[in-house]
């Protein structure tokens, strides 16, 4: 007796891609890396560079002709230590994510960002965050403080193999 085919979802998005945009750290450009994502099949792509929404554009013109979901984002490498990728949910979240690495680059030299857990804390509105696992870093006390700000289920730790 023949068994019906099962279906089986094999949607994937990554959350986590950096672009050339990411100075020092990624090589493919925004168009690239979309195409890419497409062409294996995925259902959205994440352009998160450092602190820095430099690469979104371009990611989310070349995704709208790929035919797949753009996902804004943001990777924030704060002062501590502690990286946290950030994604606004509204146009006024991503206002206040763009408000927020402009005052990290003012304090900053040229090419850097100066930002705090504190800074994260009061714009936070409107973003969900992920805690990337760190690497030297005890993020305990960062996930306390950012748990009373980021309510629901706005924050989440990613964890890797």
């Amino acid at each position: 007796m023949a068994r019906a085919a099962q279906s089986i979802d094999m949607t994937y998005a990554e959350l986590q891609v950096t672009s050339n945009y990411g100075f020092l750290r990624g090589a493919s450009h925004p168009e690239e890396l979309v195409e890419t994502a497409a062409a294996l099949g995925h259902t959205a792509i994440a352009i998160t560079d450092s602190n820095t929404l430099a690469g979104v554009v371009r990611g989310h013109t070349a995704a709208k002709k790929a035919g797949i979901r753009a996902i804004i984002g943001c990777r924030l490498d704060l002062d501590d230590g502690l990286s946290v990728l950030v994604y606004p949910t509204s146009r006024a979240a991503y206002g206040r994510l763009a408000r927020l690495l402009t005052l990290g680059k003012r304090r900053a030299p040229k090419g850097q960002c100066f930002l705090t857990l504190d800074d994260l804390v009061e714009h936070n509105e409107g973003l969900l965050a992920v805690v990337l696992p760190p690497i030297a870093v005890d993020v305990a006390e960062a996930l306390r403080t950012l748990r009373k700000v980021f309510d629901g289920d706005r924050l989440s730790m990613a964890l890797t193999h």
